[in-house]
């Protein structure tokens, strides 16, 4: 029986994901079976609302359950997933565009640069972008994701293959252990199936990795990844879900929409009441095929009539009690709202008005949890790079994790302010950074510098100009004219 039979508060009692912690200062084989018991334990308390999250999104809702005392024939189950329209939302806010890594080092050279841009190069190579919507799918939905580098084992040198792999590991069976007194990773947890079906553990510390089976360590060793390859990418602080803040809003648009057609069907089919007449069932059926029927008074004044038994539901006063709810969920997920343009308004005023500027804020609170957990991942990258192919030495310091959005919205206004910034003096980098039009700025300075110096010239190199151009009319003789 499906768990998303029952409400969401029926079946967790708590919001958001735990987090397991530890208090050991560094994993050995001495310790790795407690420090694992701590972690298996978190992951099996988070299993029961990852998995009722995760069948949510997809349409396990509910309302697929709902059950009728009065009239159970007609039992309409409409299933609106706003929680889809609300996660892929949230994820193409955030993957939507592929995450670039720009340089920020103020002294950087062309060989910098160029190697910033082959890990980019890398990662793409690697299909980061379709791993990165697959892990916001999971990250919105459950309110957690992972993200395991793997080294690639087809990788050989002179080859096109990249020299690692991502992968997305599912939530439900993965876990990592922090540490309690700096809050640093400490292990990584999963929980897999061999080949002949049975359950064992993996398990990597900074500088270890273990299998575990049966409670017992089964093999250990040195990792290879200078790190630990699998990252938790948490949704926000408290690890909530998207649908979560929002499920009883979810079911309640479900069953106002399902007892609206059921309301429609029932007036439909109504019943039929026989007042002073006594009808059989055949009788009944032949009226029903003809359309008609005819009754007599039964005498002693009683006068027979037929009718039907309506009630119709106000479908306006409806639809008005559940756009309430949905603006309010959209209030609440932080999302815009789909409001005709009334005529008169700017694009900045749209902007405003249906909270496209409100949704933007919201991501930009949520983004420096991505942009931590995605250089703890190209940490690892970097690290496998440096064993490989070596073509890369840069360091995480080296660059800034750059999430896009929509560069191209109120273009015009950011182009204003561009050319507004560098005709006052202000130095062109800080008004390429400051305008948002580009995702990577110092790349755009770095290409632009040679154009920009020709067309804006400092004072001193104009007043050089006008000397240079002066003594040339001074030195040139006049000419007569005959």
């Amino acid at each position: 029986m499906s768990e998303n039979k029952h409400s969401f508060l029926d079946v967790v009692r708590d919001f958001g994901r735990k987090t397991a912690y530890t208090d050991v200062q560094e994993i050995t084989l001495d310790n790795i079976l407690k420090v694992m018991a701590i972690g298996v334990s978190v992951m099996n308390t988070n299993r029961p609302a990852i998995r009722y999250l995760y069948n949510y999104y997809k349409g396990d809702q509910p309302a697929r359950y709902r059950e009728k005392i009065v009239r159970p024939e007609i039992n309409n189950r409409v299933i609106e997933n706003h929680s889809l329209e609300v996660v892929r939302f949230k994820t193409s806010q955030t993957f939507g565009e592929p995450i670039q890594y720009t340089c920020k080092r103020k002294d950087a050279d062309e060989k910098i640069n160029a190697e910033i841009d082959l890990l980019n190069d890398y990662v793409d190579d690697a299909n980061a972008q379709a791993r990165n919507i697959e892990l916001g799918i999971w990250q919105s939905s459950v309110g957690t994701a992972y993200k395991a580098i793997q080294h690639n084992n087809e990788w050989k040198l002179g080859l096109e293959h990249v020299p690692f792999n991502i992968y997305i590991p599912s939530p439900l069976n993965t876990t990592i252990v922090y540490s309690s007194t700096n809050g640093k990773p400490m292990l990584s947890i999963q929980c897999l199936k061999d080949i002949n079906g049975k359950q064992y553990f993996m398990c990597y510390s900074s500088t270890m990795y273990f299998r575990v089976q049966n409670g017992k360590v089964t093999e250990s060793g040195i990792s290879r990844f200078g790190g630990i390859p699998i990252i938790e990418y948490p949704n926000n602080s408290e690890k909530l879900s998207d649908i979560e803040i929002c499920v009883t809003m979810f079911d309640t648009i479900n069953n106002m929409q399902s007892n609206r057609m059921d309301g429609i069907e029932q007036f439909v089919q109504a019943f039929m009441k026989f007042k002073n007449c006594e009808i059989d069932e055949s009788t009944f059926l032949q009226m029903v095929q003809l359309g008609a029927i005819s009754v007599k008074d039964v005498g002693a004044g009683l006068q027979s009539d037929v009718e039907l038994m309506t009630a119709e539901l106000n479908q306006s006063e409806s639809q008005v009690a559940k756009d309430d709810v949905y603006h309010n969920m959209l209030i609440v997920e932080g999302m815009p709202d789909r409001q005709q343009n009334t005529g008169g308004d700017t694009g900045q005023a749209v902007y405003l008005r249906n909270g496209w500027d409100f949704a933007e804020q919201r991501a930009k609170i949520d983004e420096p949890f991505v942009i931590e957990s995605e250089k703890r991942a190209v940490q690892i990258i970097l690290n496998i790079i440096a064993k490989t192919t070596k073509d890369v030495s840069v360091t995480v310091r080296d660059f800034d994790v750059k999430i896009t959005r929509n560069s191209t919205d109120n273009m015009l206004v950011k182009a204003q302010a561009l050319d507004y910034l560098i005709k006052n003096k202000i130095h062109p980098l800080i008004a390429l950074i400051t305008c948002g039009l580009f995702s990577d700025p110092q790349k755009v300075y770095e290409m632009s510098l040679p154009y920009m110096e020709q067309l804006y010239m400092t004072e001193a190199e104009v007043q050089a100009e006008i000397n240079k151009a002066q003594a040339l009319l001074n030195n040139t003789p006049n000419e007569g004219v005959e």
